[in-house]
């Protein structure tokens, strides 16, 4: 019961900060990047022990800092800071009170086949009038991350995750698996550090595009 009322009070203290510090910036559209699991929940657990959950958050961070080099920074929040569990339920509603412009959600893949490799997109298996335009930004990340990193494309997929199908209703949403870390190649990538900003660079440059020219053209 105590760790409940914890992880109520964390979100409801997020959501304040949120609403406090983003008034400034409540012209730009308003990012929501969600970083899988944390806490307890570790995630996938690849090659050298390496945990879903931590290169997530590793990636997030890079994406903040890059975000605050830029002249312009984009009006991005996270879902959580540090290694704490977050419901995925508490995830949905403050995109949801932020009234999220994007949602995008962070994760790394596992399969019990080591040679199972590359980025997978998902989309919410449902229908909204952002359902397109989550659909185009699939295809534009999955793209991007083959592109500019060398991750083989393993397409965009439709899915009943909880964290798309609560957030396709009010804004593009989408799920990115980037990677197997229980392929040697892949789970040895986010073995150095300098890598969690490689892909970092690849995401803020996407969400840059998204904010300055638009969903779809």
């Amino acid at each position: 019961m105590k760790k409940v009322l914890k992880n109520v009070s964390f979100v409801i203290l997020l959501l304040k900060m949120c609403i406090i510090f983003g008034q400034e910036n409540s012209t730009q559209k308003r990012i929501v990047i969600d970083v899988g699991h944390g806490g307890k929940d570790s995630g996938a657990i690849g090659i050298n022990s390496i945990q879903e959950k931590d290169v997530v958050l590793s990636i997030a961070n890079e994406i903040l800092k890059l975000n605050n080099d830029l002249d312009e920074p984009l009006d991005i929040y996270l879902t959580r800071y540090k290694d704490t569990l977050i419901l995925l339920s508490d995830r949905t509603k403050l995109a949801k009170t932020l009234n999220a412009d994007l949602f995008v959600s962070l994760h790394c893949n596992h399969s019990n086949n080591p040679n199972a490799r590359g980025i997978e997109v998902y989309v919410a298996n449902a229908t909204s009038q952002y359902s397109k335009d989550a659909s185009w930004l699939a295809f534009q990340l999955q793209a991007a991350l083959n592109k500019e990193l060398g991750f083989e494309s393993r397409g965009v997929k439709f899915a009943n995750f909880q964290v798309l199908r609560e957030t396709i209703g009010y804004c593009p949403s989408v799920l990115l698996e980037l990677g197997f870390l229980s392929n040697w190649d892949e789970g040895s990538y986010y073995c150095k550090s300098n890598n969690f900003i490689a892909m970092a660079k690849v995401l803020i440059q996407y969400l840059k595009y998204v904010v300055h020219e638009g969903v779809r053209d």
